[in-house]
């Protein structure tokens, strides 16, 4: 009578859990975890105590991820629908090919670890980890709930996070010969977002979701406080605070006339002002991210300059700013970054070098009427 653990065959390190009841006798199979077999069998002889041991439910069937986790985002969220399609399609993408198949009982810390360090080699950033890790906690977790495993193998789990961030902006010169190609596109369509987009370092959902009433020209200042994803336009941004970003002259400028062009085009043809600054070619709907990557590497193209990514145009902003000598910390406000170590951390081979003139002053005689000589040790 009661529960025993042991391996089968012995010395195959295999650990089964058995277990004697009412004149029942179940097994299960834990795997070659020697701790997770004696927490079973600790979870069962509590059971057994205080009677509440379903024999019938010992022996279930225990599911492989991809399936258990496909019902899980089945089932009805708190989490945005565009959030949650993303995180299904990280998964899809990026863990079913390696641990998909295995039963979400036999998943282990060590094959959590292999998974994420693997995807850190083939060129994944440490920041977008969070968006496997996230949905993947709520379905070990929702495992725990129905019994299927004792312990939730993500958490706390630890694992290398060196890489290096591969940034590949645009120089000056090559932002002026972006822009003349820009303008010579479709006569010039995607200039204005294009130009939003280097002169303040505004995330693509952040300028997609860009509308007239967030616009002061007159302080040359735009509020950021919404910002588009999978075409659904969700308030605030990225990281929760709203802020206001400054307009270079020519940006001001550029956008004022948009907006008019866009009016007068509003009542030839007799449709409402669209809201938002950057429509489609209809102007009556918001552009897309799919169709600003189409047109970034048709842009590219045309300029003969290699390929890049929308979000290159961020980096390209901070890295012309920081090599100028600019406040890294306005730098870091504009972009909207959480803290100013972020900034740092990202862009930091962009700012060795460029202050040497500043330590060379350390070399210079103090002006005699900026520091007094010390006298009498006073």
């Amino acid at each position: 009578m009661g529960v025993n653990i042991r391996q089968k065959p012995t010395g195959s390190g295999v650990w089964w859990v058995f277990i004697n009841h009412r004149g029942v006798r179940k097994s299960k199979k834990i795997g070659r975890d020697k701790k997770l077999a004696k927490q079973w069998q600790k979870k069962l002889e509590a059971k057994i105590l205080l009677g509440d041991m379903e024999m019938d439910t010992f022996n279930k069937t225990v599911p492989a991820l991809k399936p258990y986790a496909e019902k899980w985002f089945s089932l009805p969220h708190k989490t945005g629908k565009g959030t949650m399609h993303m995180y299904k399609r990280n998964l899809e993408l990026h863990v079913y090919p390696i641990i998909g198949n295995r039963q979400i009982d036999q998943i282990r810390r060590k094959h959590l670890k292999a998974m994420f360090e693997g995807l850190l080699v083939t060129g994944m950033a440490e920041s977008n980890f969070q968006n496997l890790k996230s949905p993947l906690s709520r379905i070990f977790k929702s495992a725990m709930d129905d019994e299927l495993i004792q312990v939730n193998p993500l958490q706390g789990l630890t694992h290398s996070k060196a890489r290096t961030i591969d940034i590949k902006p645009l120089t000056e010169d090559e932002v002026f010969i972006f822009l003349d190609a820009a303008q010579g596109y479709k006569d010039g369509r995607y200039y204005p977002i294009l130009l939003t987009l280097l002169r303040t370092g505004m995330r693509i959902g952040e300028a997609l979701g860009l509308q007239w009433q967030d616009i002061d020209f007159v302080e040359r200042k735009i509020k950021v406080q919404r910002h588009m994803v999978q075409n659904v336009t969700k308030p605030g941004t990225k990281n929760g605070k709203d802020r206001t970003v400054d307009m270079t002259p020519h940006l001001a400028e550029t956008l004022r006339t948009l907006k008019r062009e866009k009016q007068k085009e509003a009542l030839k043809i007799g449709k409402p002002f669209c809201e938002f600054c950057f429509t489609l070619g209809d102007k009556t709907k918001p552009m897309s991210s799919h169709w600003m990557r189409v047109t970034m590497r048709e842009i590219l193209k045309l300029a003969e300059l290699p390929h890049m990514r929308v979000h290159d145009l961020r980096h390209t902003y901070a890295t012309i700013r920081l090599a100028r000598g600019h406040n890294i910390g306005d730098v870091s406000y504009q972009m909207g970054h959480s803290s100013i170590k972020i900034t740092f951390d990202t862009y930091t081979h962009w700012i060795p070098g460029r202050f040497s003139n500043e330590v060379d002053d350390l070399d210079l005689q103090p002006n005699a009427t900026q520091m007094q000589p010390r006298r009498n040790g006073k």
